[in-house]
């Protein structure tokens, strides 16, 4: 017997096709991994800006993610937009059983053109309840200044940032430095005794919608294929400097367009099916 080796993603919906569900699900798709979804919100946007957003039931979004479980043989979990703390609440719930399965979390709080997707009083549940429950989280430059009650101008202040973050529960922090100026966008892997950075040139381009969404969703691919943490992220930050390389040139919306995820696919092939 052979299965798919496969990625859940838990997050919202984004309508222009950029970030979200549907960049997850491309990114994913590309790097040879099966994604199931459970959606968390519905968006109205496009590469100019979010105009509204409807939240999925609580119990609808916990349901999705119930009914993947107990029929997949699920490898990584991403976890993306939560929109509010009864969602948030609704997926901790379900996650908390878990423990054996990698879980990235992109604490999606703000998007890059500046919209503000994250509730006030989901933060404290995500901090909280699903900080102790991740592997990683990979916050961009405005959320990491957020959640670490500083600001960011420099790498040193970067990595206070990270030990902050840290010290609120959570095991490892991707800090992601490409709203930094400078010639080279430099990501930083934190965890309690190590850092490593990984630095690529930047690309003169508009086109970077759903960056972060494809980030975190390509180290959960990587992990979901048995990838060590370290590694993943090497690979899924090469993935996305690629992807934006192939995107750079596109004319994609007439604000901030999307990457080219499939610039490169890798085919969906089975597995050794391991039951546990």
């Amino acid at each position: 017997m052979k299965r798919y080796p496969t990625t859940l993603i838990i997050a919202g919906s984004d309508s222009c096709g950029g970030a979200g569900i549907q960049a997850d699900i491309k990114t994913c798709s590309a790097i040879g991994v099966y994604a199931a979804t459970a959606i968390t919100a519905v968006t109205a946007q496009n590469t100019q800006g979010v105009r509204d957003i409807q939240a999925i039931d609580p119990l609808v979004v916990k349901q999705q993610i119930e009914a993947v479980l107990e029929d997949f043989t699920v490898d990584a979990i991403k976890i993306g937009m939560l929109c509010n703390a009864t969602i948030a609440n609704a997926v901790a719930d379900v996650l908390v059983h878990c423990n054996h399965i990698p879980i990235i979390l992109d604490p999606v709080m703000i998007s890059t053109s500046g919209s503000i997707l994250l509730s006030n009083d989901a933060v404290d549940v995500i901090v909280n309840r699903l900080f102790p429950l991740a592997e990683i989280i990979t916050p961009n430059i405005d959320e990491a200044c957020f959640l670490a009650t500083t600001t960011i101008d420099d790498a040193s202040q970067i990595l206070l940032a990270a030990h902050k973050m840290l010290n609120l529960g959570c095991n490892s922090v991707l800090m992601k430095g490409g709203h930094l100026p400078g010639s080279m966008a430099t990501d930083w892997l934190v965890t309690p005794h190590t850092h490593e950075k990984f630095s690529y040139p930047f690309i003169n381009t508009r086109n970077t919608h759903g960056t972060g969404c494809t980030l975190s969703s390509a180290i959960a691919a990587y992990r979901a294929l048995g990838i060590p943490l370290a590694e993943a992220v090497k690979r899924a930050k090469e993935y996305l400097h690629q992807a934006i390389v192939h995107g750079a040139d596109i004319d994609a919306g007439h604000g901030h367009g999307s990457l080219n995820h499939t610039y490169n696919p890798t085919p969906l092939v089975g597995i050794e099916y391991q039951p546990i």
